[in-house]
């Protein structure tokens, strides 16, 4: 943690040594997640894989189960009115409660290789994806009384609608992203319907890039820097604007501040006015 205002270093924590952390494939790719006065993030050992942590000072203020972490991100979401951190680990959807820890749910999902797209939560749906032949799913989360339970809406295994590391937008029901794997150059920016799996449309040409999503407006960034904006509409594709704006390979997101859009590649950055 560091002042914003100075730089300086507030506190450090070395989950590592002092959770005995376990160190993945490319190491670690999540960013860990503030909730309140809370730090989510995954990567203990035993016992102490979730952690939540003061987000002002770095101690411990819960830590528990024993999953393995991934390269995906947590998300908070609320399910039935009940906000929730929902991970992503090698065991597959695991959703607790922010101040304490306590799981409210599991889902079981494959794990091969690496995940590395975050959960995308729409209503009571949660859509989940994965490279490596792993392949795409959505759960239905139930509640009754105080108990939570996920119910398998569909499944599509292989890379049919593998989210490689790009996590989809949703919007009214529809997911909008980068579905391919090592498509490089070439995979589509897709709409699916997160209540059935079904792809409303599918525009090739972007390859493992990332998208945002802005009011009724995608912004997707190609693997190759090309910056396009398209309706967020599950009728068809329809693209607003294209410019190459970067050289190199882009497979970081791009970020909206008001009007300014920023975004890097491996060789340059690049700041636009977006009017």
């Amino acid at each position: 943690c560091f002042d914003a205002t100075t730089g300086k270093s507030v506190w450090k924590r070395d989950v590592m040594k002092d959770n005995a952390g376990v160190q993945i494939k490319w190491q670690n790719a999540a960013s860990p997640l503030i909730e309140g006065d809370v730090l989510l993030m995954c990567g203990g050992g035993s016992g102490q894989a979730l952690l939540g942590l003061n987000k002002d000072s770095g101690e411990v203020i819960w830590k528990s189960e024993d999953d393995k972490m991934t390269h995906a991100t947590p998300i908070i979401a609320t399910l039935h009115g009940v906000k929730q951190c929902i991970f992503f680990t090698q065991k597959g959807l695991v959703s607790v409660a922010p101040a304490d820890g306590k799981v409210l749910w599991r889902q079981d999902y494959k794990f091969n290789v690496s995940t590395a797209a975050s959960p995308v939560v729409w209503q009571d749906i949660v859509y989940c994806s994965a490279g490596y032949d792993v392949g795409a799913g959505a759960f239905k989360i139930t509640k009754k009384g105080d108990t939570f339970a996920s119910e398998p809406i569909w499944r599509k295994e292989g890379n049919e609608l593998a989210n490689h590391w790009s996590t989809p937008v949703v919007k009214d029901g529809y997911l909008y992203g980068m579905f391919s794997f090592k498509k490089y150059g070439d995979g589509p920016l897709a709409c699916v319907d997160i209540r059935t799996g079904e792809v409303k449309w599918s525009e090739a040409g972007f390859g493992p890039g990332q998208v945002i999503l802005t009011g009724d407006t995608v912004i997707a960034v190609s693997d190759k820097g090309e910056i396009v904006a398209a309706q967020a509409t599950p009728e068809k594709y329809t693209e607003l604007k294209r410019d190459d704006v970067l050289d190199g390979k882009v497979w970081g997101y791009p970020v909206l501040a008001y009007d300014h859009l920023f975004v890097r590649s491996t060789k340059e950055g690049v700041c636009l006015e977006v009017k």
